[in-house]
């Protein structure tokens, strides 16, 4: 099949999902007519011909993460009369009911470049997602590379023009899709031979990897699933000036904690593994339930102080000064009672808040939190399973009869691995994450992470005892030392040695 083909049947698959195809929009004046017509209709307003022009030139920068800040924010301009207009890109309280657009074949010209692009979606008028195409027997990251090149050009269309707004690529030869986040150059290098950029590939609940085009495209550019990625599941990193894409796993795990809050489904844990990405799942979740009106505080506890400064220093990593800290029980107790937006979220420890609700402690904590039982407050522990087999545990829920709890874990308690005992009338039985918070409402597992190459397989070493000894009844022989790299479960046996389990 022909890159034309490919390119035809993928514009032919975004119009059964509702795109508008426009062939007339070929070039960038054609883009910027199109873009003045719907920011005129967005925000209700007829701008003259030095108005729009001004507008454009305070609008378009080289700066990629300013570029997705103002995309995301209300902005104002000056008209040519000295009034203020107030503005937004794109309808930032319902990305769904932006319009959705496809053009292809887009012609680029600037004074040092002239660049054409496959496949362009645009939202109200704006690019932010571009489609690289090529043929099944060339690997995309040939498109990768060209994506690169392009935009290291002099002068290209990415600084210069509307196509600063993009916000992510995707490469595809039609079977094998991959998508990553448009970044300013120091966060945006790529060599055909190694993997320097955070590549993605699409997978489902169950991390089954969506590599097809079209599945992908039902997977992902679905009009509402687009909009989503782009406005709720891309974090803009601050202190880095870089723009990071939730991976599928994290994204799920999100879902599943707003999905719970919002049907009132009670407590659960999600299961990722270590060195997964949890810090950023967890601030995730949180600022998105700091927007929730129905949520009137969201606590992340740790169980150290050392955890405590690290994750507040994490989420003000992704964000500046999205959460402050708590010196001591006191300012706890203070925050928790404050009606002010910037305390709706709130990290502390798991001993700070014992203590805040001790009713033997003299500062009287308890007492003051009384207008705080009724109300709905959500909880998510981080490494829950070390936390959350105390007391402390039973204090919140007796405390917060309305609040739910949500805990992070690379190493839930099983059955099988459990030590803490409860007991109930006469039986006793091993505690487990599930005891503790009900349901597991996503899992991310360390095959997985290893599949995924999210973190280091494993290294064994294999030894055989030295001189002549006899290997003990039972026992399978061992070989000469060797290391081995595997994924679990497909350990290969060492050379020599049995294949039968002992």
């Amino acid at each position: 099949m022909t890159e034309q083909a490919i390119e035809q049947q993928l514009i032919d698959k975004l119009s059964d999902l509702k795109y508008r195809y426009r062939s007339d929009i070929r070039d960038r004046a054609q883009l910027e007519a199109n873009f003045r017509e719907k920011f005129e209709a967005l925000n209700r307003v007829s701008l003259t011909g030095d108005e729009f022009h001004r507008l454009l030139d305070s609008i378009i920068t080289p700066d990629v993460f300013a570029a997705a800040k103002h995309l995301r924010e209300r902005n104002s301009f000056e008209r040519d009369d000295g009034t203020p207009l107030y503005y937004t890109l794109v309808n930032l309280k319902d990305w769904c009911k932006n319009s959705f657009e496809v053009v292809n074949q887009l012609r680029i010209s600037t004074d040092y470049s002239h660049h054409r692009y496959d496949v362009i979606l645009l939202i109200n008028g704006i690019p932010v997602v571009q489609i690289e195409l090529k043929t099944l027997q060339i690997s995309p990251r040939r498109a990768m590379q060209q994506i690169v090149d392009y935009k290291n050009a002099p002068g290209n269309g990415y600084s210069k023009t509307l196509l600063c707004f993009l916000q992510l690529f995707i490469v595809s030869n039609r079977s094998d899709t991959w998508y990553f986040a448009n970044n300013n150059r120091r966060h945006f290098s790529f060599d055909a031979d190694e993997r320097f950029l955070p590549l993605y590939q699409f997978a489902d609940v169950d991390n089954s990897k969506i590599t097809h085009l079209d599945s992908f495209a039902d997977a992902f550019l679905a009009k509402c699933t687009l909009g989503e990625m782009i406005s709720r599941y891309m974090v803009l990193v601050a202190s880095e000036q870089k723009l990071l894409m939730m991976r599928p796993y994290q994204i799920y795990a999100v879902k599943a904690i707003v999905d719970c809050i919002h049907q009132h489904c009670g407590n659960g844990y999600i299961w990722h593994t270590t060195g997964s990405g949890k810090t950023l799942t967890s601030f995730k979740a949180s600022t998105l339930l700091k927007d929730n009106p129905d949520i009137d505080k969201c606590l992340f506890v740790v169980d150290r102080k050392d955890l405590d400064r690290q994750t507040r220093e994490e989420f003000n990593k992704f964000q500046e000064g999205c959460v402050e800290e708590n010196t001591n029980t006191e300012t706890l107790v203070r925050r928790l009672l404050s009606d002010d937006y910037a305390d709706k979220v709130i990290v502390t420890t798991i001993q700070k808040l014992g203590l805040a609700l001790d009713g033997t402690n003299k500062k009287n904590y308890k007492e003051r939190l009384e207008p705080l039982r009724d109300q709905r407050i959500v909880f998510i522990f981080d490494e829950c399973h070390r936390s959350q087999f105390g007391d402390n545990h039973q204090a919140i829920k007796a405390f917060f009869p309305n609040a739910q709890l949500f805990g992070f874990t690379g190493t839930p308690i099983f059955e099988q691995n459990a030590s803490a005992q409860q007991i109930e009338g006469q039986q006793a039985s091993y505690k487990t994450t599930a005891d503790i918070f009900q349901q597991q409402l996503h899992a991310y597992t360390i095959t997985h992470a290893i599949e995924d190459r999210n973190v280091l397989r494993f290294h064994v070493d294999y030894y055989k005892p030295e001189g002549n000894h006899p290997t003990p009844s039972g026992w399978c022989q061992p070989s000469a030392p060797s290391s081995t790299p595997f994924l679990p479960n497909t350990m290969p046996p060492p050379p020599g040695a049995s294949s039968t389990p002992c």
